[in-house]
C-alpha cells in the first residue's frame, strides 16, 4: 500500500476538517461501537477507536501529514457515526453537533471525492495500520 502522506491542507478545506474532526469526537460521546466494529473499520478493538480518533482529530487540527491508511479509517468513522442510528450519532446527529443532515452530507461527499485518490487502495478492504 503507498504511504504517501498527506496534510489536511492539501486536500481539504476548513468546514471538512472540521466536520472530520466533530464525528470522531463523537465516538466518545454518543456512539457506541463494539470491539467488531472498530475492528471493521481498521482499529484494534473499541479501546484503539477511542485513542485514534483522539489522535486522528489532533493530527486533522494540526494540519499533520496523515497517512492514507489513516485517512481511510477516517473517512469510514465519520460515514459510520453519522449514518448509523444504531451504534453512531444517527438520528442525533443534529442535537449533538449542531449540523443538519443535509449540509453533513453535501461536506462529506466532498470530502469522499477529495480524499478518493488517497484512500483508493482501500476500497473494498479493511484499512488495518
Amino acid at each position: 500500500m503507498s504511504e504517501h502522506v498527506v496534510r489536511p491542507s492539501e486536500v481539504l478545506a476548513e468546514d471538512e476538517v472540521r466536520l472530520l474532526r466533530r464525528a470522531l469526537g463523537e465516538w466518545g460521546g454518543p456512539a457506541r461501537c463494539s470491539d467488531e466494529l472498530a475492528f471493521g473499520m481498521g482499529f484494534v478493538d473499541a479501546r484503539d477507536l477511542l485513542d485514534q480518533c483522539r489522535f486522528l482529530s489532533r493530527a486533522l487540527g494540526d494540519d499533520e501529514p496523515i497517512k492514507p491508511v489513516d485517512w481511510a479509517r477516517t473517512l469510514l468513522a465519520a460515514e459510520i457515526v453519522f449514518v448509523s442510528d444504531l451504534v453512531g450519532s444517527g438520528v442525533e446527529w443534529q442535537t449533538t453537533t449542531g449540523r443538519t443532515d443535509e449540509a453533513t452530507l453535501a461536506i462529506l461527499r466532498a470530502i469522499q471525492r477529495k480524499l478518493a485518490r488517497t484512500v483508493s487502495a482501500y476500497y473494498g478492504m479493511r484499512p488495518a495500520a
